[in-house]
């Protein structure tokens, strides 16, 4: 895994009644409302956050 590897990912659940931790680890990773997508960079910090919303998420690497 490169340094300059990077993930995309798309908030395909809604963050309604969501744990607050978990409302601001989608903010977080850049995504608004449902559908929307990001690209982040592959960096433990980011994999954290995908980690504890990946319920919501679909994740593909770039």
């Amino acid at each position: 895994m490169s340094s300059q590897a990077k993930l995309k990912v798309t908030l395909v659940k809604s963050t309604i009644g969501r744990l607050a931790k978990h409302k601001a680890s989608v903010s977080g990773l850049g995504l608004k409302k449902t559908g929307s997508s990001a690209v982040v960079l592959d960096t433990p910090e980011n994999r954290g956050m995908i980690n504890a919303v990946s319920y919501l998420l679909k994740v593909e690497e770039v």
